[in-house]
């Protein structure tokens, strides 16, 4: 082990009563569950069942999304523990969960509780998705003699960078892994240039989640209540929804009957905006702004809508997964902040099913321009669409791979 991670495996045991009094704090908040905040600890809340267990972790709800079809793939052939980290996948995975898959909450990084936790369940092999690795839990994991994949991953040239800043410490987080599955060619590049092996390279996993459920009934509903324009600001950040409100001033000079959909990334931040709310029953009024602060209705809306404007574009987030409306049929509306999905951005450029902005004017324009032409929208949409076939096997892919390196 190198000195790096003894240093951090150290503060982490020392740190163990700080993180239990952050963690009791965060149950005031309501950002943990309290009957469940001993799994946090790695003190389980159900047995283990019996056989072959397959463990993965995802760290929140897009990650979760994206492993849906894994653990459905699964089925039959193995008993499946999810862990997550956040409140609103565990109530996701308690939605969607098949009847072989178990929620847990994924113990903090001290040695002592991934311990207990491991002792607990013995998993036959460790997946995790995308990027949230934590190094003690990775080298208690190897301790265990456990196999560990990496799929799905993702890792921008400026982590690879940091990374290559500490060989000894990346050695435990990259080298340790059977077989790295990627999103993307950038993403092999990079783990390659840590020196990363067994590197599969089998497509985005997130292009063959299952499409976003809705409620059929609740769609009619709206249908009926909007009988005007509308359309869709969707996973908008703080300081975008200032933007996406100027744009519907600017609309409603040609679209008088406008609604203007916002569904809030956090919807506990519903509470900041004056407009009617779907948490509080509320309708949609025409040429006003709606806000859908509600969980798990984003698949709603966007059959709602006929194209979107998806968030975290327009103030330096980074952007958010754009796939999920395209792959509906739906073209989209970007700010410039798109660094953490450049192959999504790129791959609805290259067939016209995107529009990019920088402001309230620009964001009017797109939005009127798609009002206006119900035929480009739908090419364009059409083209959305074919942009992220063609991965349909990948979750029978990667659950062949889990269970053949199992243990």
């Amino acid at each position: 082990m190198s000195l790096a991670f003894n240093i951090y495996a150290a503060v982490g045991t020392l740190a163990a009563p700080l993180l239990r009094r952050m963690l009791s704090r965060r149950v005031t908040r309501g950002k943990e569950d309290p009957a469940r905040l001993g799994e946090r600890f790695g003190i389980a809340s159900c047995p283990r069942p019996a056989g072959k267990l397959v463990w993965l972790h995802a760290a929140s709800v897009g990650e979760t999304m994206s492993v849906l079809a894994v653990v459905e793939a699964l089925a039959g052939r193995c008993e499946v523990l999810l862990t997550t980290g956040t409140l609103t996948s565990a109530q996701l995975a308690a939605e969607r969960l098949p009847a072989h898959a178990r929620h847990q909450f994924i113990p903090l990084d001290v040695a002592d509780w991934v311990e207990a936790f491991l002792r607990h369940w013995r998993p036959n092999i460790a997946v995790f998705v995308e990027s949230e690795l934590w190094p003690t839990t990775l080298a208690k994991i190897d301790q265990h003699g456990i196999p560990r994949l990496l799929i799905n991953a993702s890792l921008s040239a400026r982590s690879a960078a940091r990374w290559r800043k500490l060989p000894k410490f990346a050695n435990i987080l990259v080298f340790g892994f059977r077989y790295i599955h990627v999103q993307s060619k950038a993403d092999a590049a990079n783990f390659k240039s840590l020196g990363a092996a067994g590197i599969l390279e089998w497509g985005n996993l997130k292009f063959a989640a299952p499409l976003l459920p809705y409620d059929r009934a609740a769609l009619a509903q709206l249908q009926h209540d909007i009988t005007g324009p509308v359309w869709l600001a969707a996973s908008t950040h703080a300081g975008e929804e200032a933007i996406v409100a100027a744009a519907h001033e600017i609309l409603l000079a040609e679209f008088p009957d406008l609604v203007t959909l916002i569904v809030p990334r956090h919807p506990e931040r519903g509470t900041e905006f004056a407009s009617p709310r779907r948490s509080q029953g509320e309708a949609p009024v025409a040429g006003q702004i709606y806000i859908a602060d509600t969980l798990g209705e984003l698949g709603l809306f966007y059959r709602l809508c006929t194209f979107a404007f998806i968030g975290g574009s327009l103030v330096p987030v980074g952007g958010h997964n754009i796939s999920e409306a395209a792959r509906l049929g739906l073209p989209i509306i970007s700010g410039p902040y798109t660094s953490d999905i450049p192959e999504l951005v790129d791959k609805l450029r290259g067939c016209g099913a995107i529009m990019e902005v920088s402001d309230a004017a620009g964001l009017a324009a797109a939005v009127a321009r798609w009002l206006r032409d119900e035929q480009a929208v739908r090419v364009a949409g059409d083209a959305a669409r074919l942009a992220f076939a063609g991965v349909e096997d990948l979750p029978a892919k990667l659950a062949n791979l889990i269970r053949e390196t199992s243990v």
